[in-house]
């Protein structure tokens, strides 16, 4: 009897150290620290973005064509010594193709013409000093005057009709089109001649959802991007917004003007446009990916004392990452940004730098 006891008493003793030992194996993960990340809360700006794409277009474009037929002459570009090509920048008023015809200008004569304004300027003079001193009447002097009227009119005819010959930039911009001719080769009338842009202002062309009707002002600062541009952003500003909603796409147009000074952007690229509907300064700013939901709520974690302690926030603007806390977090709190999926309430942490 006294070795069937001692024997149950070492078999119930057992039991109750297994047991110990096993309760002591599953509680031990509740007195581990959870390794986090956190970022220390600062104060900054946020932006409401609408996003939208178009395909930028210069606000000046023009194709010149032949006036008149005659031998082609490409001119030469001061600024290079060589004839101009595709991309050279031209001034306003610069000469870029001569046709010569010198029939065509012996047809003007610009100089009888110059020689006849002259003289009847001359015979006008004369004829107004005589009729202050009484020597012609009125209809005399005012015939000299209509002949100096006339002379005029025939001496900038002829002027613009030479001109014609001048292929010349009627603002200052880049060559985007120069179709080849052989030099010296006559040219027909209303053949094209050169295609000239100034893309230091672009503008373009979008369509809005009808979701964002009440956000959209004239105005509005815009951000442009291209992908082949990723460390510039050109400025632009919303210039023009249809009150009409398209009943197919249901979707508005509006117009964008972009500042182009430095030519980043190209004519006909396909950009990105972000227009800034709404910002807030000096906000309290966390990424988006950190909020946690439950239940309708918004929470996140924040460390004080090496443990874990959730805040149900507000939110306010938000951006494509980050967004804007209107309540539950102050400035320097330690926000968790890493390790806070398996958080929960109280967790003891370890905060890795």
């Amino acid at each position: 009897m006294k070795f069937r006891n001692c024997f149950t008493i070492s078999v119930v003793t057992f039991v109750l150290l297994f047991v110990g030992c096993n309760n002591q194996q599953q509680n031990a993960p509740n007195d581990v620290a959870t390794p986090v990340s956190v970022k220390e809360l600062n104060k900054g700006s946020i932006s409401k973005l609408i996003n939208t794409t178009g395909t930028s277009m210069s606000i000046y474009n023009v194709d010149l064509t032949s006036q008149m037929s005659g031998a082609y002459r490409l001119q030469t570009n001061p600024q290079t010594g060589k004839p101009f090509k595709l991309g050279d920048k031209v001034a306003k008023g610069q000469v870029i193709i001569k046709l010569e015809d010198k029939e065509y200008e012996n047809g003007i004569a610009l100089d009888v013409r110059e020689l006849s304004m002259e003289i009847a300027e001359q015979e006008y003079v004369k004829q107004k000093a005589l009729y202050e001193k009484g020597g012609v009447i009125l209809s005399e002097m005012r015939n000299a005057e209509l002949r100096v009227i006339s002379a005029r009119h025939d001496l900038e005819s002829a002027k613009s009709n030479l001109e014609k010959s001048e292929i010349k930039a009627p603002f200052t911009g880049v060559i985007v089109n120069l179709p080849h001719y052989t030099p010296d080769v006559k040219v027909e009338q209303s053949k094209p001649m050169v295609g000239i842009m100034d893309y230091s202002r672009m503008y373009m062309e979008v369509n809005f959802p009808e979701s964002v009707i009440g956000y959209m002002k004239t105005e509005q600062p815009v951000n442009i991007t291209h992908y082949t541009i990723p460390d510039d952003t050109l400025r632009g500003v919303v210039s023009e917004l249809s009150p009409a909603i398209s009943m197919e796409t249901r979707t508005f147009k509006g117009k964008i003007l972009i500042n182009n000074d430095k030519l980043i952007l190209r004519p006909g690229m396909f950009v990105k446009a972000d227009i800034v509907v709404d910002n807030a300064e000096h906000a309290i700013i966390i990424p988006k990916e950190v909020i946690l939901s439950n239940r309708n709520r918004k929470q996140v974690y924040i460390v004080e004392k090496n443990t874990a302690i959730l805040r149900n926030i507000r939110t306010g603007l938000e951006d494509e990452t980050n967004v804007q806390v209107l309540e539950g977090l102050n400035e320097k709190d330690n926000l968790v940004v890493r390790g806070f999926e398996t958080l929960r309430e109280n967790s003891k942490v370890k905060v890795q730098r």
